[in-house]
């Protein structure tokens, strides 16, 4: 540990012997793992309060982004657009071209230093990696071509090794540019600070350690953005103004996410609906529950994701929010003798509807959104030497445009394109390895464009994004399965119709049954899907696709290409 502690601080002069101790404690648990990467690398990973900490490749110590959220200046950051953390966690490399370039200029860094990416507006690291070419060479390139080899990154499978929480949202440092002019006008910047947006920033260093991940998702979510906006403001008005709560839209909108929370909790959810999709809760109860006037919208809140509103709920230890499947979270548990749902009252004109208690199936059914799914494609080894001009590498993740755009600019970098038939491509040797069975390589010396095309997106790995209403895009591997619809007999010649995988589309399958029992008017049973772990299937009495096709594609608009088995819907009375 000693030893740990000496290499930290070699390789990390900046922390100070008081994060030192507080990053390696002499007392508490320091658990040491050996993992190997994709391509056979051993890595060695230390963990410090369940969570990775460092790792170590070939004797060099690197942070992970646990580790940058606490000490968020520990490595020179820079910033890049938010959907690019997508491709970086699918294994791409950051571009130049990707990097937002500050008005107060670029960290002046050297080839080979380790450096940290940051989301454009939020200081928190989202991936580590090592400056391929100096800040000089970057500019002087133009901010084209490679810029970082990204060796970690927030989502991938290192930092699924710990708690999987989210960075905190920590504000640029706005006055650094002025500090940097003149290190000597600390006195008098200090004395305008009421005047400035940023007056708390210079004791920021001394409270870095209170956005730890032990932290409670309140002070790094709830505290951290208001206390933004309120700084741009005199200290003494800003007080004064809290008192006639003049909130501002941030404070409001979470004032409401909350109120509508604890209503929908209180009035519109029983124990009976359990597990319940977050997606459906927050779709047909939450919504349900909003005033007249206004609106819920999670990107205006300090939250940003609903699933961070839910962890922290969690954390409150409301409800449980477990992941029955890859991307699809469901509520598995909620404590209605919570202190603050049985303290909530509810807001004057909804005292009707809570009497109620629940909304009828119709309507939920109404604010169901179909997913929207977006076939993706992974660069598999065979095809890197057709996708590495480009600046792509194994497991760089593209759309089908994308691919497309790739394979038209190299065809025409290299001149491949028949000078009698332009509809025709030469094979060269890289096309020839990359698309070519071994049998059609002596036979084949040229493609039509579609073929060509065609033949490359069968040699890419099949990928699919799917994105739920209100949630952040989630990427699978594989092809998304199915709606399947099947018939099968049980004694005494009676036929049942059985659904599966509707969770992988959002649906609520206990919803799904309720609805289509009374609409049909015949018994049906949720049961454990075989051969699926964590997953369950709807099964009705009687052959019901009429109504299950009706169902799915005119009230829940899904597209008819992701159901299996309307086809088996009975002749008679079968629209056409």
């Amino acid at each position: 540990r000693r030893k740990l502690r000496s290499d930290v601080a070699a390789a990390f002069p900046t922390l100070s012997t008081e994060q030192l101790a507080e990053l390696i404690p002499n007392k508490e648990e320091l658990n040491v793992i050996k993992i190997y990467s994709h391509k056979g690398e051993a890595i060695t990973v230390y963990m410090n309060h369940r969570n990775p900490i460092l790792f170590e490749v070939e004797k060099v110590l690197y942070p992970t982004v646990y580790t940058l959220w606490v000490y968020p200046d520990l490595l020179p950051a820079f910033s890049t657009w938010p959907p690019v953390l997508q491709k970086l966690a699918g294994g791409a490399d950051l571009m130049l071209p990707g990097v937002v370039v500050p008005p107060s200029g670029l960290p002046q860094v050297q080839r080979g230093t380790l450096c940290a990416v940051t989301l454009l507006g939020n200081r928190a690291p989202v991936a580590v990696g090592v400056a391929v070419m100096s800040t000089e060479e970057m500019l002087a390139a133009g901010m084209k071509g490679k810029g970082f080899a990204v060796l970690h990154t927030h989502l991938d499978h290192l930092w699924e090794y710990g708690d999987k929480s989210y960075p905190p949202t920590l504000a640029p440092l706005v006055t650094d540019c002025a500090a940097k002019e003149s290190a000597g006008d600390e006195e008098e910047l200090q004395g305008k600070e009421p005047v400035t947006s940023c007056s708390p920033e210079p004791e920021q260093p001394l409270d870095m350690r209170d956005l730890s991940l032990r932290d409670t998702c309140a002070e790094v979510l709830g505290k951290e953005e208001p206390h933004e906006d309120r700084a741009a403001e005199p200290p003494e008005d800003a007080s004064t103004e809290e008192a006639e709560d003049s909130r501002t839209p941030q404070e409001q909108m979470d004032a409401l996410f909350n109120q509508c929370f604890f209503h929908a909790l209180k009035c519109k959810v029983k124990k009976s609906d359990l597990p319940l999709l977050t997606s459906t809760f927050l779709g047909s109860h939450m919504f349900s529950c909003c005033p007249a006037g206004k609106q819920l919208d999670i990107k205006k809140s300090s939250y940003k994701k609903f699933s961070k509103f839910l962890q922290c709920m969690q954390h409150q230890k409301i409800l449980q929010v477990k992941e029955l499947h890859k991307g699809v979270e469901s509520i598995v548990e909620v404590d209605w003798k919570h202190p603050d749902i049985k303290a909530f009252a509810v807001p004057e004109g909804f005292s009707s509807a809570c009497a109620a208690q629940e909304s009828k199936s119709e309507d939920r059914e109404q604010v169901y959104h179909a997913p929207e799914i977006i076939p993706l494609y992974g660069v598999s080894t065979k095809m890197i030497p057709l996708f590495q001009e480009s600046g792509h590498r194994k497991g760089s993740i593209l759309s089908s445009s994308e691919v497309r755009n790739i394979i038209i600019n190299y065809v025409k970098s290299n001149e491949l394109v028949d000078e009698t038939n332009k509809n025709l491509v030469k094979v060269n040797a890289v096309l020839c390895d990359c698309l070519l069975d071994k049998s059609e390589q002596d036979e084949i010396s040229h493609l039509k464009w579609d073929e060509l095309l065609s033949r490359c997106l069968e040699r890419l790995q099949p990928l699919h994004q799917v994105t739920f209403s209100g949630q952040e895009p989630v990427v699978r591997k594989g092809n998304i399965e199915p709606i399947d619809i099947s018939i099968a007999q049980r004694s005494s010649n009676k036929k049942v119709t059985i659904i599966k995988n509707l969770e992988l589309y959002g649906l609520d399958p206990q919803c799904v049954a309720n609805t289509l029992q009374q609409k049909v008017q015949a018994s049906a049973t949720i049961t454990p899907a075989p051969g699926a772990k964590d997953r369950v299937q709807v099964q009705i009495q009687g052959n019901q696709i009429h109504h299950l096709a009706k169902m799915l594609l005119e009230e829940y608009q899904l597209p008819r290409k992701y159901i299996q088995g309307l086809e088996k819907a009975p002749k008679l009375g079968r629209k056409k």
